[in-house]
């Protein structure tokens, strides 16, 4: 292509979002990095700050404490979903459906929701905890700690590998399996040795999500967590209490944290392009008819593993109902929880849906001109910008507050403590799910096509608009609700970003929480639920396959 086909009407497009990444992205890192390494005093480098977390054993422990969490999790997602993926794949269950969207329901609220279910269930005082030490004199363990911590996250985060798993094994060649049962391969056999190295680049993308989900949430173990400190956490705090003063040290703790993130997502690539191959498929897998201990044993598993997933969901539901007393739960049930939500937290329930909706905006709008210049105008701008988009993707949420904050807490552009900021947050953050839903429905679209449209003489504009974007609807549909369900239940950076007047469900959520008023926190939950499975039973309506993979 030469020179002149080049600068066309996409080429300010290109150098536009080029800034916009510039400013919101690129200049709060750059920024969080020179907070780290410059003495605020003499203004020369200094590796002072991050001598302090290596050596400290303090700060080095919830680094180690977030490696055992995240490691023992994403290998427990990975045993607890795969057979799952497996078994809606190759089986018929009855009630597959609903079992499918109660799955992704349980993983689209916020884990700190989870955790404090199971504070209700297996707290010290939880229901189950006092029925087994009432009724059968068995003392349980609690949720607190890090086992409470790792059963939250893998009920929590298995979906994703379900999900992951689920999109790989349609493009399984059914012939396989049968060409491996006629040479006397079936059964849990046939599914280690020839689906597992078949779905293994899957399993790497689907580890990958759940690693950096694990490590960037802080509300679980905010919540649970109690002397197991972990490395979010400690993010939080010392930013927290860093504010007024020298933020040097939090902004050389996230910069840990970035580096961290960015090694392992370059090595799960690296590895997965190793392992990567293609397969034509001819022969889809079908669900069968299983009979017999066979067919009693995946039913049992599908239902006690989805059923112990969404219980904390459930009674969440239940406890909202429940009348309280102070702080406290009294006897009897009403809208009492409700009614003191609305009156108290109202704004934020405005909030929710206001800031989400505008963030939403701006994310399918500049979605859909970054997966074009990306699919259509290939070259190293393009590539970048590519690129640098998913940097949000790969570092937590918290990181982003704290990049934001440092970066227009001051002129020439203050941003904080208004609702931009929590805006650009959440553009930031969750424009990657759009971005890469829009490019792979525009890669299966024909170039012929806007070049028969151009050939008629339409604009390149009016043709993208026209043609392209229509038929672009149901990619940038799917990803824009993905895009919002993450956004409606998005605690990391909202927590750091929010004022009084920008509070959100899941800010208001956790703060209820602390304060002890459980009533209204649930009632604010069951909210959140409700506005998920809207948002999800949209998106089964827009979906062309009319169930969630990825």
């Amino acid at each position: 292509m030469n020179r002149k086909a080049k600068l066309d009407i996409w080429t300010p497009v290109t150098l536009g979002l080029v800034g916009l990444y510039g400013i919101f992205l690129v200049y709060p890192l750059v920024n969080l990095l020179a907070q780290a390494l410059i003495d605020k005093e003499t203004g020369r480098l200094t590796l002072a700050y991050f001598i302090k977390f290596f050596s400290t054993p303090y700060y080095f422990n919830t680094l180690l404490n977030s490696f055992k969490v995240v490691a023992v999790v994403t290998v427990l997602t990975i045993i607890v979903a795969t057979p799952l993926a497996y078994i809606f794949s190759r089986y018929k269950i009855k009630g597959k459906g609903i079992l499918r969207v109660l799955i992704i329901l349980s993983s689209m609220s916020a884990p700190f929701i989870g955790a404090y279910s199971w504070i209700l269930l297996l707290g010290r005082s939880g229901v189950i905890t006092l029925f087994f030490k009432n009724s059968l004199g068995i003392a349980i363990p609690n949720i607190y700690g890090f086992s409470g911590i790792l059963l939250v996250l893998t009920l929590q985060l298995y979906p994703l590998i379900f999900l992951y798993v689920s999109g790989a094994l349609k493009n399984v060649d059914n012939s396989l399996l049968e060409a491996s049962e006629n040479l006397g391969c079936s059964g849990i056999r046939r599914f280690f040795i020839i689906v597992i190295p078949l779905i293994a680049p899957t399993l790497l993308a689907g580890g990958l999500l759940v690693f950096m989900r694990a490590l960037a949430d802080f509300g679980t173990p905010m919540l649970i967590g109690e002397g197991y400190r972990t490395f979010p956490v400690t993010i939080f705090n010392e930013f927290i209490s860093e504010i007024g003063g020298d933020d040097g040290f939090a902004s050389a703790i996230s910069i840990v944290a970035i580096i961290i993130t960015s090694l392992v997502f370059l090595i799960q690539r690296y590895i997965a392009t190793r392992k990567s191959f293609t397969m034509n498929l001819l022969n889809k897998i079908r669900p069968e008819e299983t009979t017999g201990i066979k067919r009693i044993l995946i039913h049992v598993y599908s239902y006690a593993l989805v059923g112990i997933s969404i219980m904390p969901q459930v009674y969440i539901i239940f406890t909202s109902f429940k009348n309280t007393k102070g702080l406290t739960f009294a006897p009897g049930y009403s809208f009492q929880n409700y009614f003191a939500a609305f009156d108290k937290v109202g704004k934020a329930i405005t909030n929710t849906i206001t800031i989400p909706a505008i963030s939403l905006v701006f994310i399918v709008f500049l979605a859909v001109l970054l997966a074009y210049i990306t699919v259509r105008r290939p070259g190293p701008v393009s590539s970048a910008l590519d690129s640098i988009s998913m940097v949000p993707y790969i570092i937590p949420g918290s990181v982003v507050g704290i990049a934001l904050l440092i970066a227009f807490n001051k002129p020439p552009l203050i941003l904080s403590g208004s609702m931009v900021i929590m805006v650009v947050g959440l553009v930031i953050r969750r424009l990657p799910y759009t971005i890469r839903s829009s490019v792979a429905i525009l890669q299966q679209i024909s170039l012929d096509i806007e070049d028969a449209a151009l050939s008629l003489g339409s604009s390149k504009m009016n043709t993208f608009y026209k043609i392209t974007m229509p038929m672009m609807a149901a990619g940038i549909i799917s990803g824009g609700i993905l895009s919002w369900i993450t956004m409606i239940s998005e605690l990391s950076t909202a927590i750091l970003l929010y004022t009084a007047r920008t509070r959100t469900l899941t800010v208001e959520i956790y703060t209820q929480i602390i304060r002890g008023n459980y009533g209204v926190a649930a009632a604010l939950s069951s909210m959140l639920a409700v506005l998920t499975v809207i948002s999800l039973l949209i998106f089964n309506v827009v979906s062309k396959e009319g169930d969630l993979s990825m």
